[in-house]
């Protein structure tokens, strides 16, 4: 269903604005993949917001467990017109992490409902897993290891390795994750250049080097892929891009899964157009067991851990429970990525 993009639709936000706000401040988790959510319940009960807790995956289920509540905290539920048309009291939806691709933006904006997300949480985290990914793929290590495993002991029987001082790193997407991707590669890399058409000249560090999608693949010995998934990056990365790069480069991927066509990338590491992938997010997570990634050689895996240490678990959980009290206390969340309606209520929650 197609929404217009000009702001909420004022017919429906005169109506919505008489009936919903906010008598019991109440807030669905819709579900999650952690061990327990006291951290997040324990900040909802000192801000005076009761919290029900669901396990979610489609609209429908989100509907059924959502009766009488202002919020969503949305980790992998789909959420989108169904659910906004059916329970016209949700006014706010704050995800897990930088990506909302699960939250239906049009829709979102269309009933003038709060799109936030924690945008700032385990930065340093992915940009360190990207490049030690980066490095391990370059450097063979995967192959070393299993070399020595089975009792070879060659330097040389992997393959060539170049110097990686003497390469190029090529960054597609240069947002707050891509940035410091840059940062910390520059010092690994002769050259760091970086494709990004939403950052202004002024928003580029000096270190990096604009670039243009197709001179990003043809010139780059890696690159790392930071961007979000939308209908612009969904299958981007295919085989005219991946057929552009150089021989023995890599790709690594710690964005989304569905910004690579794997089918593409398999067939360009079958046919030696790359030397190497690394995979930390999939389209489809966990992958199926037996699938041709599984079994292919030079892929580097991860569980979609990039963002993982033992600070950024619950600083991510904090933040986005934060945005919904946020928005309770004071009509706005900290992170916003759609700005809803204006609240026509005076109840707040407690201060915390």
């Amino acid at each position: 269903m197609l929404y217009s993009s000009a702001g909420p639709d004022q017919s429906v936000l005169e109506d919505l604005t008489k009936a919903v706000f906010v008598s019991d401040m109440k807030v669905l988790i819709t579900d999650f993949n952690y061990p327990d959510t006291q951290l997040e319940q324990s900040l909802f009960r000192n801000a005076g917001i009761e919290c029900l807790v669901g396990n979610c995956r489609t609209e429908e289920d989100v509907i059924a467990a959502s009766e009488g509540c202002f919020g969503l905290l949305v980790q992998y539920a789909a959420v989108g017109a169904k659910v906004f048309t059916a329970r016209p009291e949700i006014r706010i939806c704050s995800r897990y992490g930088a990506g909302t691709d699960t939250i239906d933006s049009a829709a979102a904006q269309h009933y003038g409902v709060w799109v936030a997300n924690s945008p700032d949480y385990g930065i340093g985290e992915v940009a360190t897993h990207a490049l030690s990914m980066t490095l391990a793929l370059l450097r063979h290590l995967k192959a070393f290891d299993c070399d020595v495993r089975q009792g070879k002991w060659d330097p040389v029987a992997t393959g060539e390795i170049g110097r990686v001082g003497n390469m190029t790193l090529g960054i597609l997407g240069l947002g707050r994750i891509g940035k410091r991707m840059a940062h910390i590669g520059r010092n690994c890399f002769r050259r760091v250049i970086a494709c990004d058409p939403y950052i202004i000249d002024g928003d580029l560090p000096a270190f990096v080097e604009r670039a243009s999608l197709g001179e990003l693949f043809r010139t780059s010995d890696a690159i790392s892929i930071h961007v979000p998934l939308t209908e612009e990056t969904r299958g981007m990365v295919n085989a005219s891009l991946l057929r552009l790069m150089k021989p023995r480069s890599v790709l690594v991927n710690t964005s989304r899964g569905a910004v690579v066509n794997v089918d593409d990338l398999l067939a360009a590491l079958d046919a030696g157009q790359l030397d190497g992938a690394g995979l930390d997010v999939l389209p489809v997570e966990p992958p199926e067991p037996g699938s041709a990634l599984l079994a292919h050689p030079r892929i580097l895996f991860s569980p979609h851990a990039a963002f993982y240490s033992v600070e950024s678990h619950p600083e991510v959980r904090r933040k986005a429970a934060q945005n919904l009290i946020d928005w309770a206390q004071q009509g706005r969340p900290t992170y916003v990525v759609i700005a809803g309606a204006e609240r026509s209520d005076t109840v707040k929650a407690k201060s915390l």
